[in-house]
C-alpha cells in the first residue's frame, strides 16, 4: 500500500501536467483535478477528499492570503506614483560606470522584493538601454544584470508568494526566511552577475544570431514626474515591513517572552499592511485618492491568478499529508541516506523538472515544498535550507512556456536564442549559486 502511494501521486503529477500542457487549463484547475485523483486513488473517499481540498487551500490562504494582496498593492502604488522609476535612476547614478552593471542588478533585486517580476522588468527596461549607451556596454550585460537581480529577489525574498509560502507550508519563522532570502539571494545575485558578465566578455553572446536588430525603445528627453516620491521616502514601503518581520525574530530569538505589541507589528499580515499604508501616504502627492484606488484594484487583479494557483498548491498539499506520503518520503530519504545534502538535491531537482514541464515557478516551488515538507525533520536539518533548494529548483530552468522568459526577451530586442542565453541561463547560474549555499548552510547551521 506504501509504494501504490507514490503511484498515485506519479498518476496526479501527471494529470496536472497534462490538463496544464495538452489541455491549456489554468494552472489552478489542474492542481484541483490532481488533488481530486490523488485522494480517491488513496482511498481517502470523495466526501474527505473535497473537504481537504477546501481546508487546505483555506489554510495557506489563511497563512498568506492578505499579506500576498498587501505586498503586491504596496508594490503597484509603488510603481504607479514613479517611487520605483526613482529608486532605480537614483541607485544608478550614485555609481560609478565601473560598478553601474551591479547598480542595476541590485536595483532590480530592490524592486522585485514587492513588485512582481515582469512589473520590475518593465519599469527598468528603458533605464537599462540608456545605461548601457552610458557605459557603452552591450545591451546584454544591463539586461542580464537586470534578469538576475529580478529574479533572484522575486523567487527568494518575501513577500512575494513562494518564498511567503514556503515559511507557512515548511514550518519555520517568516523573519529567518526574509533574513536568509534577502541575505543569499542578493550575495548569489551579484556572483551569478560576476560569472554572467565574465560569459559575456569571452564572447558567449552572439550579436547577430541572439538580437532582432529592433529598437524597442528610442531615447526620449522628458522631464521626470516632479511629484514622485524622493528617493529616501519611496524606499520606506519596501523596508519597514521587512524591519518589522525581523524585529520580532530577533526579539523571540533573544526573549524567553516577546511583548504582545512585538508580536503584532512583527506579524507578517500587521507588517505589510503597515507597508501598504505607508506605500498610500508616500505616493498621496504624486495620485490623487481615486489614482490609488484604481493602483489598488489593478494590483489586486494581477495577484488574483497567483492566490488562486498558490492556494490550489495548498490543496495538493492538504491531500499529500493525509495519505501520510510525505512522512513515507521523509522514512525513504532517511532509509537510502540520512544525509541532508541528497534531501536537498532531490529537491532541488524535482522543482527544476516542474520548471520546465509547466513554466511556473510557483506550481514547480509550491508542489516540491509540500511533497518534501516532512523531509528536513526526518535529515535533522532547518527547514529553511528546504526552502531556499525547492525555491532555487523552480528558478533554475525558465525558458519558452514562461511569460517572464517573453517579457524580457521581446522588450530587450532578442531572439530565442538571446533569451536562452540571458534570461534562462543568467537564473539558472543564480539557482545553482543559491542551492550551493543551502547545502553549506545545512551544514553548518
Amino acid at each position: 500500500m506504501d509504494m501504490m502511494v507514490f503511484v498515485w501521486l506519479m498518476f496526479a503529477i501527471i494529470i496536472i501536467l497534462f490538463t496544464i500542457l495538452q489541455m491549456k487549463l489554468n494552472p489552478a484547475i489542474a492542481l484541483v483535478l490532481g488533488s481530486i485523483f490523488m485522494g480517491l486513488a488513496a482511498g481517502l473517499g470523495a466526501p474527505d477528499t473535497i473537504s481537504l481540498i477546501g481546508s487546505g487551500f483555506g489554510n495557506l490562504m489563511t497563512g498568506i492570503g492578505l499579506s500576498v494582496g498587501f505586498g503586491v498593492i504596496l508594490g503597484q502604488l509603488l510603481s504607479d506614483s514613479g517611487g520605483a522609476k526613482v529608486i532605480a535612476v537614483t541607485m544608478i547614478q550614485a555609481t560609478s560606470e565601473k560598478y553601474a552593471l551591479y547598480a542595476l542588478g541590485i536595483t532590480a533585486f530592490l524592486l522585485s522584493i514587492p513588485v512582481f517580476y515582469d512589473v520590475t522588468f518593465v519599469i527598468l527596461i528603458p533605464l537599462a538601454i540608456a545605461v548601457s549607451r552610458q557605459i557603452q556596454k552591450p545591451l546584454p550585460y544591463t539586461v542580464g544584470a537586470m534578469i538576475i537581480g529580478a529574479g533572484a529577489a522575486h523567487t527568494l525574498a518575501p513577500p512575494t508568494p513562494n518564498p511567503l509560502a514556503a515559511a507557512e507550508i515548511l514550518h519555520f519563522d517568516l523573519g529567518i526566511m526574509v533574513l536568509v532570502g534577502i541575505l543569499l539571494g542578493l550575495v548569489a545575485a551579484v556572483l551569478a552577475m560576476k560569472i554572467f558578465f565574465v560569459l559575456l566578455d569571452k564572447g558567449f553572446w552572439n550579436q547577430e544570431k541572439d538580437e532582432t536588430g529592433v529598437e524597442v525603445y528610442e531615447e526620449h528627453h522628458h522631464t521626470e514626474n516632479e511629484k514622485a516620491p524622493s528617493f529616501g521616502m519611496a524606499l520606506v514601503p519596501i523596508l519597514l515591513p521587512v524591519v518589522l518581520i525581523l524585529v520580532g525574530t530577533v526579539m523571540g530569538a533573544m526573549m524567553e517572552e516577546v511583548p504582545a505589541f512585538v508580536n503584532f507589528l512583527s506579524n507578517k499580515t500587521t507588517a505589510l499592511l503597515i507597508g501598504a499604508l505607508s506605500a498610500y501616504l508616500v505616493s498621496a502627492k504624486a495620485l490623487d485618492k481615486d489614482a490609488r484606488e484604481q493602483s489598488a484594484t489593478e494590483a489586486l487583479k494581477s495577484c488574483g491568478i497567483v492566490l488562486l494557483i498558490t492556494g490550489a498548491g495548498g490543496s495538493f498539499g492538504a491531500i499529500i499529508s493525509a495519505t501520510g506520503l510525505a512522512d513515507m518520503l521523509a522514512e525513504t530519504i532517511q532509509s537510502i541516506s540520512a544525509s541532508p545534502l541528497i534531501a536537498l538535491l532531490l529537491a532541488f531537482v524535482i522543482a527544476a523538472l516542474f520548471r520546465v514541464a509547466l513554466g511556473s515557478g510557483t506550481v514547480a516551488s509550491i508542489t516540491t515544498m509540500t511533497i518534501m515538507a516532512s523531509v528536513p525533520a526526518a535529515v535533522g536539518m532547518h527547514p529553511v535550507w528546504m526552502a531556499i533548494a525547492c525555491l532555487s529548483g523552480s528558478l533554475s530552468c525558465g525558458h519558452v512556456n514562461d511569460s517572464g522568459f517573453w517579457v524580457s526577451t521581446n522588450l530587450s530586442g532578442f531572439t530565442v536564442t538571446g533569451g536562452l542565453k540571458s534570461y534562462t541561463l543568467g537564473n539558472a547560474i543564480t539557482a545553482f549559486i543559491a542551492m550551493l549555499f543551502a547545502m553549506i548552510g545545512c551544514l553548518i547551521f
